[in-house]
């Protein structure tokens, strides 16, 4: 999916259950002109996708719980210099060490927040191998879009899912290309937005003089280092995101028409939660299942339109609680919001969800 999107650099250091994605990407680099670097942990490895991204090049990386938490600076880096990259989490069962070869969703809110200061974020969370790759080839284009890092938020059981992977024939992939500017040297700002908030980009060695640093700065790129530019700034790196929430948005559903209570499950957890929902209409409970696709920017919208029909939302993470949250404060006192937590480790039994469904009908 990332060599489909365009991307020509990845920057990773080993670490399970991701391995696979960049031994894969090292296989196929010298084919394609690509390039991969090996480096000395997950620190060098974040930062170098940054300095790839402005030599010109479409960049990723791929790790894990651990190794997401030591990129944590760098993905505040990225957002404040607005630099279109993407970080791929397998996550795996935490903290800590934890669980290398199983799997767990306990990396949700981190992807969220997990970097310091106001910040907006865009994830995705695929379920399939085929939206594997069929959503990698968004995140990059997503990436490009808002220039900003994207979050491809898997998991260890769909990150080592064997299944048929549709390939479309070049010309049928869509691709956002890099937002360069046409402008002249001289009357070039680099962070200058245009009309949708968002900036146009240079490759360093193109002639044009510009500064990128992740102190507050002004559209020269130049530190500011006062209210009036930190307003203007983040303000506009948080509404750049939050403005366009309703195109970036994205979820599945079954059987939500009807339903009395609506299950919210994302990753390989929709999976299993979506055979309780068959499972529940078949006993005759009226049930459905709302999967966020997307899950940063949240859809907040649609689990306050379901609330106003729904009596019960029912959440199903691998994890002890965190989207949930989300859907408690979307909801709001118009349905009640029920968690199935899980450590991790395996997924959840779709008769323990299939009960807490009934319990909640």
């Amino acid at each position: 999916g990332a060599l489909a999107a365009g991307s020509n650099f990845a920057a990773g250091y080993p670490i399970t259950p991701s391995t696979e994605v960049v031994e894969r990407f090292a296989a196929r680099a010298p084919m394609v002109g690509a390039t991969f670097l090996q480096m000395e942990d997950e620190l060098a490895s974040s930062i170098a996708i940054l300095g790839a991204a402005w030599g010109g090049a479409k960049s990723f990386t791929v790790t894990s719980g651990p190794g997401f938490s030591l990129m944590m600076e760098h993905i505040g880096l990225a957002a404040m210099t607005e630099t279109p990259c993407v970080f791929v989490n397998v996550q795996r069962g935490g903290p800590s060490t934890g669980l290398p070869t199983l799997p767990g969703q306990g990396d949700m809110m981190q992807a969220r927040w997990g970097s310091h200061g106001d910040y907006e974020t865009i994830a995705l969370s695929p379920n399939s191998p085929q939206e594997c790759f069929d959503l990698m080839i968004d995140a990059f284009n997503l990436s490009e879009q808002y220039r900003t890092p994207v979050l491809f938020m898997m998991d260890e059981s769909v990150g080592h899912m064997t299944e048929k992977v549709v390939i479309p024939p070049e010309d049928q992939i869509a691709i956002f290309p890099r937002r360069y500017t046409s402008r002249p040297p001289s009357e070039y700002l680099p962070f200058k937005a245009e009309s949708d908030g968002v900036p146009e980009m240079v490759r360093a060695g193109d002639g044009y003089r510009f500064h990128v640093t992740g102190l507050t700065h002004d559209e020269r790129g130049y530190p500011a280092l006062n209210w009036g530019a930190q307003e203007k700034l983040v303000g506009r790196l948080v509404g750049k995101i939050r403005k366009n929430a309703g195109r970036i948005v994205r979820c599945e559903e079954h059987f939500t028409e009807d339903a009395e209570v609506i299950v919210v499950a994302y990753g390989i957890t929709s999976r299993v939660a979506l055979k309780a929902v068959q499972m529940a209409r078949e006993q005759g409970i009226a049930a459905g299942l709302l999967r966020p696709v997307v899950v940063w920017p949240f859809p907040e919208k649609r689990i306050r339109e379901l609330a106003g029909k729904a009596k019960a939302f029912v959440v199903v993470e691998m994890n002890y609680g965190q989207i949930v949250h989300e859907v408690e404060r979307s909801a709001g006192d118009r349905a009640r919001t029920v968690l199935i937590p899980h450590g991790g480790g395996a997924v959840h039994d779709p008769q323990a969800i299939l009960k807490i469904i009934g319990e909640a009908a």
